[in-house]
């Protein structure tokens, strides 16, 4: 049986991830939630790993371009994973020790050093800590879990297959 082609597969990811930025979006401006800083940042890294998808797609590399992209997509994912196990971790912890609400990510642009908004995105607040939507028991970060965690595995595929 012959493997899908590398350059089709690389679009195939592209398009996932344009899927699922809509979805974000959709949650976000139709359905009314407000993200938090560890979800903007999880959707940094899904945009990372649309971009060198999109990228590869267009390149359309030989076998060292193909395993250099996919190891990329790897790294923007797991990047993603962590991130989306952080604010799992938040999502676990007891009332009492979830960290202080901050305020919004656009006033904070507004009104806070870089540094201080890079920190939060980097590390959460309080909001990361609240469960606003479940599908199938699973909140937005467990989603992004199983997501980056498919789309890790999908890199590596690329990376190492043999055609």
């Amino acid at each position: 049986m012959s493997l899908p082609n590398p350059r089709i597969t690389f679009l195939l990811v592209f398009l996932a991830v344009v899927f699922l930025l809509g979805a974000a979006f959709y949650l976000e401006y139709v359905q009314g939630l407000e993200p938090c800083p560890l979800c903007i940042t999880q959707r940094i890294m899904l945009l990372g790993v649309g971009l060198v998808s999109l990228i590869a797609f267009l390149h359309n590399p030989a076998t060292i371009g193909r395993r250099f992209y996919g190891l990329l997509v790897s790294l923007w994912a797991l990047g993603g994973l962590y991130f989306a196990g952080r604010q799992l971790w938040l999502q676990s912890l007891p009332e009492d020790q979830v960290p202080a609400c901050g305020p919004g990510i656009s006033y904070m642009i507004d009104a806070f050093p870089a540094s201080q908004v890079i920190k939060t995105l980097l590390t959460g607040d309080g909001n990361c800590a609240e469960v606003q939507w479940t599908w199938l028991g699973l909140s937005i970060p467990g989603w992004s879990a199983v997501g980056f965690t498919g789309l890790i595995a999908f890199g590596a595929w690329q990376a190492f297959r043999k055609q």
